[in-house]
């Protein structure tokens, strides 16, 4: 059985709701833009004889921001500052040399820290209360002639075309036609080209329940479900590799893909199951080669770094795979605590409840419609497996469970630790914490007829597995001999950490052990 679809739609929804960014923060980045531009023109700036245009790029211009993950993160601004030079007559160096420089005297006016710079941008801290930060990218036009992408038909105009500044690049310190090139307006033409018949949709929504003017509405309150789905497709990259950030996806590679494969859905819950499927048919591949263009700039490939660093990559396809897992496992989730539990390990448990927590009446109204499961694990957990079960490491279940519900039982009936000098001794889940560098034995029981396999998963937490990349996650197969389920680990890392035991059989996940926890000093 699968959740009814109003219920479904319903609970997106309102996460999607939970992850949106207040008005005040959109309104407080366009003042703090538009005071930059405001200080670049006025009559004491370096840049005073010349034409400047100052906007948004990124999430904020296409309406994809989100909330940071906790309370201590800033949001994240970035702007550019076009200022009508011809290229040829100025280096890149010294555009870069000459926006910092006003970047400096527009903090120490306002009471900031002194900026930071990077290859590309100057980043502006405002104060905690603001909680964002803003990063301001120099660039002068570029006039290139009207092209049309081949991938996306989508054609581009000379006129939104921008020469940007780049540390690294060969030419930063001479005279030269030849800078790097961006085009972030044109990018933002082509994301809300790719949403145009959904925009025409919610205004027209909009305008038969709206007392006001709707041309009167800011672009930011006119949401899409492609808009909605991607917020949510970043918060769940943003959970998934929380501990190990350097392997995110970016984002302009989820935007991208999204907006490609997304055919107007009505609903997020359709556009979500749309985008998921499709996503990774527009990566271009050509051997080890993988290609995604810049919609409105083809010499530009969004996952250039995946040639040097196959991680990238890796890390890329290993999340599509868990957000399709994730997503198809809460749509076809009856009882809204179980639809928390699956998704809260990659949206976060917070997030999760609070969006559930908005649909409570309609979801107390429909009770009747839901099976009974029991209690989340959860909320029968200690912390301990609570931290565990909430690991966004943890892979989610990738078999079905059968019609009816699990037809057998599995339970890890011993674990035995063999300490290197001393006898070895049993312990007990969630016990006293054991020492290092020793072996560990599990044992599991199961009533389930053979032939099956049999698979575990170990889940690791704590700062020393993290360090070495051995927080796991997935599942391991072992063969089973003579019917006998055994399972050799070693306590390696400090912290807490779990094991559990599952029985597939005809591809079906017939029976699963709870989660034995192991502590390690």
């Amino acid at each position: 059985m699968v959740m009814d679809l109003q219920t479904a739609n319903r609970l997106l929804d309102d996460l999607a709701e939970e992850l949106e960014i207040p008005d005040s923060r959109y309104e407080a980045a366009v003042r703090s833009y538009n005071s930059v531009g405001n200080w670049l023109r006025r009559s004491a700036s370096v840049f005073a004889k010349t034409h400047v245009d100052v906007y948004s790029q990124g999430s904020f211009r296409l309406g994809t921001a989100i909330r940071p993950v906790t309370d201590e993160e800033d949001y994240d601004l970035d702007i550019v500052c076009e200022i009508f030079y011809d290229k040829e007559l100025v280096t890149q160096e010294w555009l870069h040399r000459q926006l910092g420089e006003e970047m400096s005297a527009y903090a120490e006016a306002y009471s900031m820290t002194a900026p930071e710079h990077s290859n590309r941008v100057w980043t502006l801290h405002y104060a905690d209360g603001a909680q964002f930060h803003m990063d301001v990218l120099p660039s002068v036009p570029d006039g290139r002639r009207t092209q049309v992408m081949p991938v996306s038909g989508y054609q581009t105009s000379d006129g939104t075309s921008v020469a940007i500044t780049d540390q690294n690049h060969p030419n930063f310190g001479v005279r030269s036609r030849d800078w790097p090139v961006s085009n972030p307006k044109g990018y933002a033409d082509w994301f809300a080209s790719r949403m145009r018949v959904a925009r025409q949709r919610r205004l027209a929504s909009l305008r038969e329940r709206a007392s006001v003017n709707v041309d009167q509405i800011p672009d930011y309150k006119v949401k899409t479900p492609l808009q909605s789905a991607v917020q949510i497709l970043k918060r769940h990259r943003d959970m998934r590799f929380k501990d190990s950030p350097e392997l995110r996806p970016r984002s302009i590679i989820i935007t991208t893909l999204a907006a490609h494969a997304y055919q107007q859905e009505p609903t997020i819950s359709e556009a979500l199951v749309s985008i998921l499927r499709r996503m990774d048919q527009y990566i271009e591949t050509n051997g080890d080669q993988s290609r995604i263009p810049n919609p409105t700039n083809d010499r530009e490939n969004f996952a250039d770094a995946w040639s040097t660093n196959k991680e990238l990559k890796d890390a890329f396809y290993d999340w599509l795979d868990t957000a399709r897992l994730d997503f198809k496992a809460a749509a076809q989730e009856l009882d809204p605590v179980r639809f928390t539990d699956i998704l809260a390990p990659r949206m976060g448990r917070r997030l999760v409840e609070a969006s559930t927590a908005r649909s409570r009446l309609l979801l107390e109204a429909q009770r009747n419609s839901f099976r009974p499961v029991g209690p989340s694990l959860v909320a029968r957990a200690t912390a301990a497996l609570v931290q565990l079960f909430d690991a966004p490491h943890r892979k989610p279940v990738r078999w079905a469970t059968p019609p009816g519900g699990s037809t057998g039982w599995v339970a890890i009936s011993s674990a035995t630790c063999h300490p290197k000098g001393f006898r070895p001794f049993r312990f007990r889940s969630d016990g006293p914490p054991l020492p290092k560098r020793a072996s560990l034995i599990f044992e599991a029981d199961t009533d389930v007829a053979p032939p099956y396999r049999v698979y575990w998963q170990i889940v690791n937490t704590g700062q020393q597995a993290r360090d070495a990349r051995g927080l796991r996650g997935g599942f391991e197969e072992v063969s089973v001999v003579r019917g006998h389920l055994k399972r050799e680990e070693s306590t390696r890392y400090t912290g807490s950490h779990s094991i559990q035991c599952f029985i597939v059989k005809n591809d079906y996940c017939v029976a699963r052990s709870e989660p034995f926890v192991v502590n390690i000093d």
